[in-house]
């Protein structure tokens, strides 16, 4: 389950709220205007588009605004409700067997654990079900790689093309060197380029990738976590050990969390048998 993840706009507004808050308590509210310039921006957005659609396939390209979105959502922690799903297929499969499981895949959602399921309930050996789900993972980590690197590679690009701007600016200045008044202001137009590049860079692309990068780590540890949990079901493994293995991987907040969803469900379990029992009686 996914949902918007308020950081990384607060995070860009805030950059951009106290770059404006120095320029105006340094010059006053309108100096802020001096620094917006519609050609510099065209330098820099224009030469960072032109230089990724020469590095990338079109493919690739298209893939940009999918990736930018998940900058902005984040996937809620679902480690305590799948160690309880875990322990629920181990408890089955012990009493049932293995092949019982399969009634279980209606109820999963998750399409890795699902696959996973589904080779244990095939008979598949340990060691190749690992491999094939190992094969997955690496496959997952390089499409958010090559997803990422384009938002790298704008961070590389925008800093780069804030000095081109900046270089055209100077040429521009030095070819009215016969109007000294124009120096200074022709000047400070010429480094906002440099100013535009450096803040996308370093504002906005790099923090994004790093973000892209969080995220691939910790659904690639998620996933780790899942074939720990496939491997104990199929071998058999005492539902308490299996559930005390897989604890092991979670923090302290998601053991808590962990621990009162247990209680209420235990809590729920008594609730039914006594209303049971009071109907039988």
């Amino acid at each position: 389950m996914t949902k918007k993840d308020i950081l990384t706009p607060i995070g860009i507004t805030v950059g951009f709220m106290m770059i404006i808050f120095a320029i105006s308590t340094s010059g006053g509210v309108g100096e802020v205007v001096i620094f917006l310039d519609v050609p510099s921006i065209f330098i820099v957005l224009g030469g960072v588009i032109g230089s990724l659609l020469i590095n990338f396939k079109l493919e690739q390209i298209k893939l940009t605004g999918r990736v930018l979105k998940e900058s902005f959502v984040k996937t809620e922690d679902r480690l305590p409700e799948m160690i309880e799903l875990f322990i629920r297929l181990s408890e089955r499969a012990r009493r049932e067997g293995i092949l019982a499981l399969e009634n279980e895949l209606d109820e999963v959602e998750d399409p890795f654990i699902k696959k996973g399921i589904m080779l244990a309930v095939d008979g598949i050996e340990p060691e190749v079900i690992t491999d094939i789900m190992d094969a997955e993972i690496t496959a997952m980590e390089e499409r958010h790689y090559k997803g990422r690197t384009i938002i790298e590679k704008a961070g590389e690009y925008a800093p780069a093309w804030g000095m081109i701007g900046t270089l055209v600016g100077l040429v521009l200045m030095l070819n009215q060197l016969s109007d000294p008044a124009t120096l200074g202001p022709a000047m400070a137009i010429a480094l906002i380029t440099t100013l535009y590049g450096t803040v996308l860079a370093n504002l906005v692309f790099i923090p994004m990738a790093s973000k892209l990068e969080a995220k691939t780590e910790e659904e690639v540890f998620l996933k780790q976590i899942i074939i720990e949990g496939i491997i104990g079901v199929q071998s058999g493994q005492n539902p308490r050990i299996l559930e005390e293995k897989l604890s092991a991987f979670i923090s302290h907040t998601d053991k808590r969390k962990y621990e009162e969803m247990k209680e209420k469900e235990e809590e729920a379990a008594r609730s039914g048998f006594v209303e049971d029992r009071v109907n039988e009686a």
